[in-house]
């Protein structure tokens, strides 16, 4: 891999945030929203991040290659110590360790910001997301099946969590 730079995001990255994030909508192997943002929308998305769910991003030779976010899991107050995370990788850098250096990065903010446990629902089809979660200590909870319909079809998505 480039060497990669892990860092906090800032209002600057809402534009290359946002163009790998829409990228993520349209390959349909990470997650169900399928409408596309604007970099409008993501910066007030990230003008809005509480210190105890941030956003970083990953930079190779000076642009943002990646993103990942620590996310409310359910807003009551008996799961404040569980998040979900959201990771995204440009679609040139899949496969290069760019989400596993943000992966790595989110658990260690993840238990710095006294989180118990980590969840994520993933689909199936994304073998190199389903390869990471595991040789990152992450197990299979279950199966949603047909949790959302893509382009016509139903998909199922897998439930992974990891006791931090």
């Amino acid at each position: 891999m480039t060497d990669t730079r892990v860092r906090p995001a800032t209002a600057g990255d809402a534009d290359a945030i946002c163009r790998i994030y829409n990228q993520g909508i349209e390959d349909r192997v990470a997650t169900l929203e399928t409408e596309l943002r604007t970099p409008a929308e993501r910066g007030r998305w990230l003008a809005n991040r509480d210190a105890r769910h941030p956003v970083i991003v990953a930079e190779a030779n000076g642009e943002v290659v990646g993103w990942g976010s620590l996310n409310v899991f359910n807003p009551r107050d008996a799961y404040r110590f569980v998040a979900d995370f959201s990771v995204y990788v440009e679609r040139a850098w899949r496969g290069k360790g760019v989400g596993r250096a943000l992966l790595e990065k989110l658990i260690e903010l993840a238990r710095q910001n006294g989180f118990h446990k980590l969840v994520l629902s993933a689909f199936p089809v994304n073998a190199g997301g389903m390869a990471l979660y595991e040789k990152l200590g992450f197990r299979r909870v279950g199966v949603y099946r047909e949790q959302g319909v893509l382009d016509g079809k139903w998909v199922d998505t897998i439930i992974m969590e990891k006791l931090l």
